[in-house]
């Protein structure tokens, strides 16, 4: 990793020396969808 930004609050993304995304951190997931949509996450990328 060579880089971070947070894009949103508390969704921080980790860059490495190509700039490409090597990490996602998501900060207070559980506080922010219920219990039951933590078992399968779907993200969409553009």
């Amino acid at each position: 990793m060579v880089e971070s930004e947070e894009i949103r609050p508390g969704v921080i993304l980790d860059y490495d020396a190509s700039d490409n995304v090597v990490g996602i951190e998501i900060l207070g997931l559980s506080q922010r969808v219920p219990a039951e949509m933590l078992k399968s996450l779907q993200f969409e990328t553009v």
